[in-house]
């Protein structure tokens, strides 16, 4: 059997000045990089965002999210790329919006992010490595703004800089948690003023959250000006606009604001941009791929990081929210092998029929499925098909989700890409003919920063109370007199329960969700509660990924997954 990456590299790319005008992008609308990768230049996305900008002009959004995610996996971005594929098998324009992948899982445990078996988007080592820098320039714009912050003190301090009160932190995009809590300045005077410092991965900056959420370079140096980065002797805020180099950070990230194109393994046209993580980002891809994505194609098919409490909540709270989108259809991704997970049984034990561990396990995608219900929005089930689940289980599950009112469909891109797709893309498409959706976002943005914290907790995490640390408490209070009590919330928490807590399992309620402390992300336009233990700045397992990734001396790397 081959792997993923010998799957990909035995394919053959088209042009990607061909992929391009399956949408109508000519070749002077393209910023090359080497054959099978592009950018849009300035000129084409102004224009599609024009076009996008009337919704009479928009193609159909959809939405693939997931139920909790286990070791046993899911395979949500392998949907989301099989879907595309089969619709355009079934004869509809579709067109794909994906995230791009972080270094960290790509080295650490998760592996890559470009879909697997015969539903992936390519060059697969070019996107999951550093495809066109768009992460490297995030993460650069992002410590520019940090050195900014210490030249500023170390050259006199003129806006009374608190070194005590200072947010911004660092980053890179690699797993590597002795970076988590650092001491700077050290060395003397002319090494600046020593303080404790931190870092996050890059996926997890704001920087990216921003990144993600501009239109246009004028939005992005408003974002970027607006940004809280400490408080004075005072007290009060100051922010980065307050150094006057916002135009020197945005120079740095002028190329990142432009989506990527790139194609499938069947040559379907794929936007490939930005990369927020879920768990403690807001976990969508660039609003301008979305806009360009709608602006070309009649189906869009995009997905949110992890399961449908984390990536889903946050797509329709923040990002539908924030730019007046509405998903036609949710798909809901799911194994039988990850549900008998949720179900009690051990990983080892997965291949084996167990129709009652199923049937426990099933509560956890029936809580995502009346999750993604409270948006408005109808779902499908798309089950992932293993070769170990039986008929008795693939009965079952059905049956299951026939008496929570959804329809369930098997997945087989994995096997055989677009064509294992399609009987799920008519399933989509008749879905959203009949028009059911009603889209609308959980919580009003009047309600108090904790009371939003409340409601996804109690409504979407099932949470029985939220009980808030202190200082976080004040915060909000602070956030609130400060000006930014109507924005949205963004919760960061672990990606391995519908709780705070990863060990449980299955579809947890009525416990307490512990909200330890909060972040005012003022120039990305949110605020984020973390809950639990999450880290910003992930750690490597003790077997990562890169133990088992090689290149040869022609350049041919394996063991990327």
């Amino acid at each position: 059997m081959l792997s993923d990456i010998e799957i990909a590299q035995k394919n053959t790319m088209a042009p990607i000045t061909e992929i391009a005008g399956k949408i109508g992008i000519a070749e002077d609308g393209l910023d090359m990089y080497g054959r099978y990768k592009a950018k849009l230049t300035v000129e084409e996305l102004r224009t599609l965002q024009k076009k996008a900008s009337d919704p009479a002009n928009r193609g159909r959004l959809i939405l693939v999210t997931a139920i909790t995610p286990t070791p046993a996996g899911e395979g949500k971005s392998t949907v989301s790329i099989g879907l595309g594929d089969g619709l355009r098998r079934i004869g509809k324009k579709a067109v794909i919006a994906l995230r791009e992948p972080s270094l960290g899982p790509c080295f650490g445990v998760k592996g890559g992010a470009c879909g697997g078996g015969y539903a992936q988007v390519v060059p697969m080592e070019d996107i999951n490595l550093h495809f066109t820098g768009d992460i490297h320039a995030i993460s650069i714009a992002n410590n520019l703004i940090a050195a900014l912050i210490d030249n500023h003190i170390q050259q006199g301090n003129e806006l009374e800089i608190d070194p005590r009160t200072i947010t911004w932190k660092r980053c890179v995009d690699l797993n590597d948690r002795a970076l988590r809590n650092i001491i700077v300045g050290l060395g003397g005077r002319s090494n600046g003023v020593p303080r404790e410092d931190h870092f996050c991965i890059s996926v997890a900056s704001e920087i990216m959250a921003i990144v993600c959420l501009s239109r246009t370079i004028k939005e992005l140096k408003d974002k970027l000006s607006n940004i809280i980065i400490a408080q004075n002797y005072s007290r009060r805020p100051v922010k980065f606009g307050d150094l006057k180099c916002t135009g020197a950070v945005a120079a740095l990230l002028k190329d990142a604001v432009r989506p990527n194109l790139v194609q499938t393994l069947e040559k379907t046209p794929a936007f490939v941009h930005g990369g927020p993580f879920a768990n403690i980002a807001h976990g969508c891809n660039s609003i301008n791929a979305t806009l360009c994505a709608l602006a070309t194609g009649d189906y869009v098919v995009t997905e949110a990081g992890f399961a449908a409490d984390l990536g889903a909540e946050k797509f329709m709270d923040i990002k539908c929210r924030m730019f007046g989108l509405a998903p036609s259809a949710v798909v809901i991704v799911a194994t039988i092998r990850a549900l008998k997970m949720h179900g009690g049984v051990a990983k080892a034990e997965l291949g084996k029929p167990d129709t009652k561990a199923l049937e426990a396990g099933f509560a956890n995608l029936a809580v995502h499925l009346e999750n993604i219900g409270k948006f408005g929005v109808p779902a499908i089930v798309a089950v992932n098909r293993f070769t170990t689940d039986t008929p008795e289980e693939i009965k079952l599950l059905e049956d299951l989700c026939s008496q929570s009112g959804a329809r369930v469909v098997l997945s087989e891109g994995w096997a055989n890409g677009g064509q294992g797709m399609e009987e799920l893309a008519k399933a989509v498409d008749e879905l959203c003919d009949e028009s059911k959706a009603d889209f609308h976002e959980l919580y009003g943005l009047e309600l108090p920063l904790d009371k939003k914290i409340e409601k996804i907790a109690k409504e979407i995490y099932r949470a029985g109370e939220v009980q808030f640390d202190g200082a976080a408490l004040k915060k909000l209070k602070t956030y609130e007199e400060q000006g930014y009590g109507s924005l949205p919330v963004c919760i960061a928490k672990t990606q391995n329960s519908i709780s705070h807590d990863a060990k449980l399992y299955g579809a947890p309620h009525g416990y307490t969700f512990p909200v330890r402390d909060v972040q005012l992300y003022a120039g990305a336009g949110f605020v984020v509660a973390f809950a639990g233990d999450i880290m910003v700045m992930p750690g490597l397992p003790k077997l990562p990924a890169a133990l088992n990734i090689d290149i040869d001396d022609d350049g041919k790397i394996s063991g990327l997954f």
